[in-house]
């Protein structure tokens, strides 16, 4: 991604850029949209306009090395300089994962926000997606108040500013002056790796991995390849190799860096169909989101908060308790019922990373975590995909069991929360749209209506009052509740770049613990049924399964 026709005057006459609004993701399109002459510099330009403190503040400034990431930030570096930025800290190569970019920003004295380019789990390359996103000074998603004042910036745009001046080598950690600006090249891995080394016990976790303990990870070729590199294969003294597809690739090696069932089947395949690994994980092109197998075992992100929230004593960053634990509203309600044995306080917010940001300010929680493949903690304000297998690793530690038998414990313990979400990607989106609408509208004939083998007790679409700010976040999916406690969820997501994703969630609870060795297709297959035929997913968009199912 080249700078288009830079002039060398400080100002650069452009078209209004007019785009979409940008969501809690930041903006994300396709490589070839941001290769549009001015239209990156467009949308850096609304950013340095209203973010506070920019005239001589301190910005972060890394991404996850797709292609585009190295240019773009020479882009913004001349930007920087142009509009008064005292000081950039950006990393070697430009390589910064979401969650160490958090760090960065929250443990630098000045910093007044962080810019990190990402399209997160979407493919990269020339035919990919690529992405900038704003974070703010508490390390989280810039709050909507400033992603708002961003999105009317765009909408008056005549001009950007810019200075001109040759590329910076940010090959290696160093000092640059560029114009006022003063740059420093950093190495984005080793601050991060320590902050892992002060939550867990690595002398432990080793000792597991000594002890026929042969573990894998993969990291699709995206930006947790150099930090898992160091932590497994040169701290934790795992054989080289275990760490697989970890150079960072411009295109993620033609893969998709999403770290689910269909997009990691290799991984997957090595713990649910063979025999040389008893732990196995994955994280996306960000580094933020995590995938958790054990031999013949994998995981599914909702039992995992609830299984880390269960065991968190046990970790040395955590072992005073918990304030307090949170999930998005599609993530099931297994953290609910393990917040309510250890009389924790347990929110159901909307999807995005900043709902949990705000009640990790005021210390109401300690962890967090979304059925999207995405876990956090109070150790930043992004989800982190590292973290969550290290947590993993050493409950497993302590405990000295299998995946499974600690998974079968849990539900023996707490009931089984039997789930899955559908997604339909790539959906025409007057399709899409339509299909939610004639829900959206059928909503207060629901109640009393056969739905599967149950009887529907509530439709509703799910707003959220911050008990924080009191801020009020509507339109945030349609719930169908059942009276047996199960549900049925229906979304519409932002995060791809091509048409419409339809988000199909389904839960059902039992207490007993249920059947270990039962599929949940199996188990929510009426509801599957019965969701299809509701929403008449087959007939609106032509198609015959979904893209993806976790």
């Amino acid at each position: 991604m080249s700078p288009s026709s830079l002039a060398d005057s400080h100002q650069v006459a452009i078209s209004p850029f007019n785009d979409q609004k940008p969501g809690t993701s930041g903006l994300r399109k396709s490589t070839k949209q941001f290769q549009t002459p001015h239209y990156l510099e467009s949308f850096i330009e609304a950013i340095l306009r209203v973010l506070p403190g920019v005239a001589g503040g301190t910005l972060i400034l890394g991404g996850d090395g797709r292609y585009g990431n190295r240019s773009a930030i020479q882009v913004i570096l001349r930007m920087a300089a142009a509009h008064g930025v005292a000081r950039v800290i950006t990393t070697t190569d430009g390589i910064l994962s979401t969650p160490a970019a958090s760090h960065l920003i929250r443990t630098t004295p000045g910093v007044v926000g962080g810019i990190i380019l990402s399209a997160s789990h979407n493919p990269g390359g020339p035919d990919g997606d690529f992405g900038v996103k704003l974070n703010g000074p508490n390390g989280g998603p810039a709050a909507e108040s400033l992603t708002d004042a961003v999105y009317g910036a765009t909408l008056s745009l005549d001009s950007y500013r810019t200075v001109a001046a040759p590329a910076l080598d940010l090959s290696k950690p160093a000092s640059h002056r560029l114009a006022g600006l003063a740059v420093e090249v950093v190495d984005g891995v080793s601050d991060y790796v320590s902050l892992m080394q002060r939550l867990f016990d690595f002398d432990r976790i080793a000792d597991l991995l000594r002890s026929d303990f042969p573990i894998v990870f993969d990291a699709l070729h995206a930006v947790t390849g150099p930090y898992a590199t160091q932590i497994f294969e040169d701290l934790l003294g795992c054989p080289v190799g275990t760490v697989r597809n970890g150079v960072a690739l411009e295109d993620f090696g033609g893969g998709h860096p999403d770290p689910n069932l269909t997009y990691a089947r290799d991984l997957a395949d090595l713990l649910l169909e063979g025999d040389a690994y008893r732990f196995g994980a994955a994280c996306d092109g960000d580094g933020d989101r995590n995938m958790i197998l054990g031999q013949r075992c994998f995981v599914n992100p909702s039992d995992s908060l609830a299984i880390l929230t269960a065991n968190a004593q046990l970790v040395p960053g955590y072992r005073d308790g918990l304030a307090g634990v949170a999930r998005s509203m599609p993530t099931s309600a297994a953290a609910d019922v393990v917040a309510a044995r250890l009389n924790i306080d347990c929110f159901e917010t909307p999807t995005g990373w900043k709902f949990f940001g705000n009640l990790l300010d005021a210390g109401r929680i300690t962890l967090c975590g979304e059925e999207s493949f995405g876990t956090g903690s109070n150790h930043v304000r992004e989800k982190d995909g590292l973290w969550a297998v290290l947590f993993w690793l050493s409950i497993l530690a302590s405990k000295r069991c299998s995946v499974a038998e600690l998974v079968s414990a849990h539900w023996a313990s707490y009931g089984r929360h039997y789930y899955s979400r559908h997604d339909y990607e790539a959906i025409d989106s007057g399709k899409a749209d339509a299909l939610f609408d004639r829900l959206r509208g059928g909503l207060d004939r629901m109640a009393g209506q056969r739905f599967g083998t149950a009887t529907i007790r509530l439709a509703d679409e799910f707003s959220y009052c911050d008990p924080i700010d009191a801020s009020v976040t509507s339109r945030q999916g349609l719930r169908i509740l059942l009276e047996d406690g199960s549900r049925v969820i229906f979304r519409l997501s932002g995060t791809g770049t091509k048409g419409a994703t339809l988000r199909l969630y389904l839960e059902r609870y039992e207490p007993s613990g249920g059947n270990i060795d039962l599929d949940p297709q199996r188990a929510l297959a009426d509801m599957i049924q019965a969701a299809d035929a509701l929403a008449d997913i087959h007939g609106t968009t032509g198609m015959d399964r979904p893209t993806v199912i976790t």
